[in-house]
């Protein structure tokens, strides 16, 4: 069963930086897609970055020059460093593995992931 721990939240002003790490454990494969996901209330989730087995990495257009996906393959952990952060990049970031990262994306989005998230909140 995989199983991804989430952490680095926090709350910050409007212009800030923050850096996200997640962990994932219980992959079976060895070349998978990782990604951060994001869902504020009352808004659908949004894939934010993915980086697949090879280093290929995909940023959604809202977010890109402001995050940065990176991934240790030894270990399994993934990071997401945020900068300029907007009123709008509130809510619950979580991570997620799967085969492909078509898979992770669409997955992601449709909830069929579960993970304790970290909250960021960013206030002005």
């Amino acid at each position: 069963q995989v199983h991804s721990v989430e952490s680095g939240g926090g709350s910050v002003q409007a212009g800030g930086s923050l850096t996200l790490s997640c962990v994932v454990s219980g992959y079976k494969y060895s070349s998978f897609c990782m990604a951060w996901y994001r869902q504020a209330p009352g808004k659908k989730r949004e894939v934010v970055a993915a980086i697949d087995g090879e280093g290929e990495i995909t940023v959604a257009d809202s977010l890109k020059g402001r995050v940065t996906i990176a991934r240790d393959f030894a270990q399994n952990n993934l990071t997401l460093q945020m900068n300029s952060l907007e009123l709008g990049d509130t809510g619950t970031y979580y991570c997620a593995a799967d085969v492909g990262c078509f898979t992770v994306i669409d997955g992601a989005t449709k909830g069929d992931y579960w993970g304790q998230g970290t909250q960021v909140t960013v206030s002005s």
